[in-house]
């Protein structure tokens, strides 16, 4: 048991945030709202992280600027349309529905659709076979089908 405790102890700095003291805004309403754009932005170096996590000096860089936009008073769309001009819709976490992402947007559903149309075409198509439409085993065939299940 001291063992396991031990070992979720050593875990948990894993899972602080990269943010530094020194980035942190002193008005608490403002820093929340940075904290919520940063977790939308991706980091462009981890690619697998957003900048609020990452230790990446590109990541700090961008919490940065976010802080700076938000301190000269832009919203949070605005903030962020301004990270994606600079950086393009990569860093997004949750890329637009405009435009090429549109046709991303679209492919997972037509091609559910797609699927589902195909299973109800081959299932109905089982459904309509019949046993004549099946050739008849021959007696020969028969004959070897008794010896097989016999032996």
């Amino acid at each position: 048991m001291r063992q396991l405790v031990l070992a979720l102890a050593l875990l948990l700095p894993m899972t602080a945030f990269a943010v530094q003291p020194d980035e942190v805004l002193p008005d608490p309403a403002a820093e929340a709202r940075a904290r919520e754009i940063s977790q939308k932005l991706r980091c462009p170096v981890c690619q697998g992280e957003n900048i609020d996590e990452s230790n990446a000096p590109i990541s700090r860089d961008l919490r940065l600027y976010v802080r700076e936009r938000i301190v000269a008073g832009d919203s949070n769309d605005e903030v962020i349309d301004a990270v994606v001009d600079r950086f393009g819709e990569f860093v997004l976490f949750e890329p637009r529905a405009q435009g090429g992402n549109l046709v991303l947007w679209l492919a997972g559903p037509v091609m559910a659709l797609l699927a589902l149309l195909g299973a109800w075409r081959f299932l109905r198509g089982r459904a309509t076979a019949r046993p004549e439409d099946t050739p008849a085993l021959s007696q020969a065939e028969r004959d070897r089908l008794d010896q097989i299940m016999r032996d």
